[in-house]
């Protein structure tokens, strides 16, 4: 019973961080001028992203416990990406990248300390290592846009 919670616990957790990225990048949305429109469109397929993995990881969960689906307002894990969240008032396109490289750290930290936990479900473990691979994606590709943003 004590590995089942621990199971939908870690579980649980990944979709709270996948709300608040989800979050976090509708606030970047937002907050983005013209001039860094195509961040936009990023930042959407981002949001999708997480949309479609806390859906997958609510019916792995659904299985061992009872589903999140708020945002961590108290999460230690996922802070990160709340903290992010307040602060995309930047309107240059290297703080936008920053910022949003900063929760996607967050989150990507959040997923190699779930699959290094061993707490997962053997069922889990595809699921989970095959949305950390998207997850390391985005964040390479959107570090690689702050980079050349700040040349």
């Amino acid at each position: 019973m004590e590995s089942t919670e621990k199971s939908a616990g870690v579980l649980n957790d990944l979709i709270e961080i996948n709300n608040d990225r989800v979050a976090g990048f509708e606030k970047a949305i937002a907050d983005i001028k013209d001039e860094n429109v195509d961040l936009k469109s990023l930042f959407q397929g981002y949001a999708g992203q997480s949309r479609k993995n806390g859906q997958e990881l609510a019916a792995l969960v659904g299985a061992y416990g009872e589903v999140e689906t708020g945002t961590s307002v108290g999460g230690s894990l996922h802070r990160a990406w709340i903290d992010v969240k307040s602060i995309f008032g930047g309107s240059d396109r290297a703080s936008i990248l920053s910022e949003a490289e900063r929760g996607e750290d967050a989150i990507k930290r959040s997923y190699q300390d779930a699959l290094n936990g061993g707490e997962l479900p053997p069922s889990a473990v595809e699921t989970v290592s095959s949305q950390a691979e998207e997850i390391k994606a985005a964040h390479d590709q959107i570090k690689a846009l702050r980079d050349s943003a700040r040349n």
